[in-house]
């Protein structure tokens, strides 16, 4: 069926969000008397939500564990900096206003699907002046479970009121290939996110693309619309 929605993967596939967040694991890593990591190291640690980004960024592992009163205090220390660092400068990445506005004007409809936290996401998108393209937006909180899975991505098509092969996914890691496939939904994959250090070409998906406005441009010719 022809593709009707358009969903989008949030950190390093819209918006560059690494330098806020970043600044806010450091601070709270000061306050906790800890060494602060590079700007690079967060950008790997991010993809899995703000729990897994602090577990990562306190254990120095992907997978490693924290002592859970340690993890307590960490987080509240991260909740209260990301607070007010958030979208302090973040920006969007080239090619994504422009893919946007070509999207929206040939009708399709148009929804966030995160692991950022509503509380941040609704902010940030409205900071970067983005909020006003998408009908839906579903945090990493607004279901009971997070991509890699499906629930996120089908309650986005639930709440478009699209099926699952009328939408596609747009995204930058392997959570949203996974997330997406899980949901039967389409998904292109983007290079330049956040995909935890690794390749994103590795990650099987319907297609690899540039930019979103590059991703518009194939997805209206491929339906014969026109923005």
């Amino acid at each position: 069926m022809a593709i009707q929605a358009v969903l989008f993967d949030l950190d390093g596939t819209l918006l560059e969000t690494v330098p806020d967040l970043a600044a806010a694991v450091n601070a709270m890593l000061r306050e906790m008397g800890r060494p602060e990591i590079s700007q690079k190291q967060v950008g790997v640690y991010v993809g899995k939500g703000a729990e897994s980004l602090v577990r990562r960024a306190l254990s120095g592992a992907m997978d490693g564990q924290v002592d859970a009163d340690l993890f307590r205090q960490a987080m509240v220390l991260w909740n209260q900096h990301y607070e007010l660092l958030n979208g302090y400068k973040a920006h969007c990445f080239d090619g994504v206003r422009e893919g946007l506005d070509m999207l929206q004007n040939a009708g399709f409809k148009l929804a966030v699907v995160t692991n950022k936290p509503e509380r941040y996401t609704l902010p940030l998108l409205k900071r970067t002046e983005l909020l006003p393209y998408f009908e839906v937006v579903v945090g990493g909180d607004t279901c009971a479970r997070k991509k890699p899975d499906p629930m996120p991505i089908e309650f986005a098509c639930q709440q478009l009121g699209v099926n699952p092969d009328e939408a596609l996914m747009i995204g930058d890691s392997v959570n949203d290939a996974l997330s997406a496939q899980a949901a039967g939904v389409s998904c292109w994959l983007l290079p330049y996110g956040y995909n935890e250090g690794n390749d994103i070409h590795s990650t099987p998906c319907d297609a690899y693309v540039q930019t979103i406005e590059e991703a518009a441009n194939l997805l209206l010719t491929e339906q014969g619309t026109t923005a």
